[in-house]
């Protein structure tokens, strides 16, 4: 784990519990040595504000070089802030003030998301020009590899395995990220919104006041 936080004892208080939770942890407390540490992390831990450069720019560069599940913290209530967090790779958020209690199990939801994808049997799902290869993470459409984050992949492959089935944002959370509590659903609005841009808007169909479906591409005429 790779926890990166200015405050120092913010830091230490949030190290301290993912240490008595068994993880072997790193810190950082500026933008340059994050993006120099995360190399080697399993999952960070990442603060919006820091000096360097700020969280969201880690974010971005970590998931630019490989994809890294990242919780987000922010001490800011401003809604904008928290989806551009989500835009630029950050599988979920806190925000502070937050109980270590929390922390840790929204740390054991994103490992656990990563372990199951990482057991599942290796398998390939087509859908007209949309390719996900389960083995090796890779999706492509229409040829083009797109670069997927680590819940960007898994909620692509929920919808895919249900295509054309409308998902309501409250079994989305469950689901893919294991929430019990329906109370993140503008976490999977910006989700949906980052697979439009990297896959197409045509993609996932939005059913107001319902959830998302994933439509079958059309295939391209030769």
């Amino acid at each position: 784990m790779l926890v990166v936080e200015d405050d120092l004892t913010i830091a230490r208080s949030v190290a301290a519990r993912l240490r008595a939770e068994g993880f072997e942890v790193s810190l950082a407390h500026d933008g340059p040595t994050a993006v120099d540490r995360a190399q080697d992390a399993d999952l960070v831990v990442l603060d919006v504000m820091l000096p360097g450069f700020d969280g969201l720019e880690v974010c971005r560069r970590v998931q630019a070089r490989r994809p890294v599940p990242v919780l987000m913290l922010t001490a800011r209530g401003d809604e904008t802030d928290l989806l551009v967090g989500l835009a630029v790779g950050a599988d979920d958020y806190l925000t502070k003030p937050f109980s270590m209690r929390e922390l840790a199990a929204r740390v054991h939801a994103l490992l656990r998301r990563v372990e199951r994808a990482a057991a599942a049997p290796a398998a390939r799902i087509a859908l007209a020009d949309l390719e996900i290869d389960l083995a090796e993470r890779r999706v492509l459409r229409a040829g083009e590899e797109a670069h997927l984050t680590p819940t960007e992949f898994e909620l692509l492959v929920h919808l895919a395995e249900r295509p054309r089935a409308v998902q309501s944002r409250e079994r989305l959370l469950s689901e893919v990220w294991g929430w019990q509590e329906g109370t993140g659903t503008r976490t999977v609005d910006s989700h949906v919104k980052a697979l439009r841009r990297k896959l197409g808007a045509d993609l996932i169909r939005t059913v107001h006041g319902v959830g998302y479906a994933l439509e079958v591409p059309k295939a391209v005429s030769s």
